[in-house]
C-alpha cells in the first residue's frame, strides 16, 4: 500500500482519521480514501502532511526510509 506510512504516523501520535481530516480541512471518508490509497493525494495535502508530521515527502510516499523525526544513530 502506497500510502501505509500515513496510517503509521497517524497512529504514532495517538490520533484518529478524523483529526487528520479536520487539518488537511477534509471529510474523514476523503481521508480514509488516502489512507487506503483508493484515492490519489494531491500535491497540496502531501506537502501539509509532510509538514505536520516533520517528515518529507518522499517518506511519506515510500520513496526512502530516512524518515526526519527519527533520531540519528552514530
Amino acid at each position: 500500500m502506497m500510502y501505509k506510512r500515513f496510517k503509521n504516523l497517524k497512529e504514532d501520535k495517538d490520533l484518529a482519521q478524523k483529526d487528520i481530516a479536520n487539518i488537511l480541512n477534509i471529510s474523514q471518508l476523503g481521508y480514509s480514501y488516502y489512507e487506503t490509497d483508493s484515492n490519489d493525494i494531491p500535491t497540496d495535502m502531501l506537502i501539509r502532511l509532510a509538514d505536520f508530521y516533520g517528515t518529507s515527502i518522499d517518506y511519506l510516499l515510500g520513496r526512502t526510509n530516512k524518515n526526519k523525526n527519527e533520531k540519528q544513530k552514530n
